[in-house]
C-alpha cells in the first residue's frame, strides 16, 4: 500500500518530497506497524474547523485532526493538517515552515501508532518520539 498526499490547499507550496514516504514507513517499521492505507490532506484553517466542529463537535483552530482505522497494527487512517496552522506554530517556535510541517507529519502518525498528548507526561513522551522521527529524515 502507498502514503497518499492530497494537498486541497493549491495557493501553498507543500513540502512532500520523495523520502517523505518512506521516512513515515520507517517510523511505522520502528513502531512494529505495517502500512494498510494512509492519507494525508493538507487543508487551511476553515476546512479543518469544518471536520473539527462536524466530527469532533470542537469548535476550534487546530493544526491536525486524526481519523484511526487501525486494525491491530495494521495502519489504516486519515489525516488532516491545516497549513495556516502550522505556519502560524513554525513562527512561534521560530523553526521553519518545512520542520513544523514534518513535525506534524509524524505527529499525526504517532496518535495512529497509539501515542497521545492530553497528559503532561504523554505530550512529553510524545514530543521526545517527534524528536527522535525527524533526526531519522533523510537530507534532501
Amino acid at each position: 500500500m502507498a502514503i497518499i498526499f492530497q494537498n486541497k490547499y493549491p495557493a501553498k507550496n507543500i513540502p512532500i518530497h520523495k523520502t517523505s514516504s518512506s521516512w513515515l514507513l520507517k517510523a511505522m517499521e520502528e513502531e512494529n506497524y505495517v502500512l494498510g492505507k494512509l492519507s494525508y490532506t493538507f487543508l487551511n484553517d476553515n476546512d479543518l474547523h469544518k471536520i473539527n466542529v462536524e466530527f469532533l463537535d470542537h469548535d476550534t483552530l487546530t493544526d491536525i485532526i486524526t481519523f484511526d482505522y487501525n486494525r491491530g497494527n495494521i495502519i489504516i487512517g486519515e489525516i488532516y493538517m491545516s497549513v495556516d496552522r502550522i505556519e502560524e506554530n513554525a513562527v512561534k517556535n521560530e523553526v521553519s515552515f518545512e520542520k513544523e510541517f514534518n513535525r506534524i507529519l509524524i505527529h499525526g502518525l504517532l496518535h495512529l501508532m497509539g501515542y497521545k498528548d492530553k497528559e503532561p507526561e504523554d505530550k512529553f513522551l510524545m514530543t521526545q518520539k517527534e524528536d527522535y522521527y525527524l533526526s531519522l529524515q533523510p537530507q534532501k
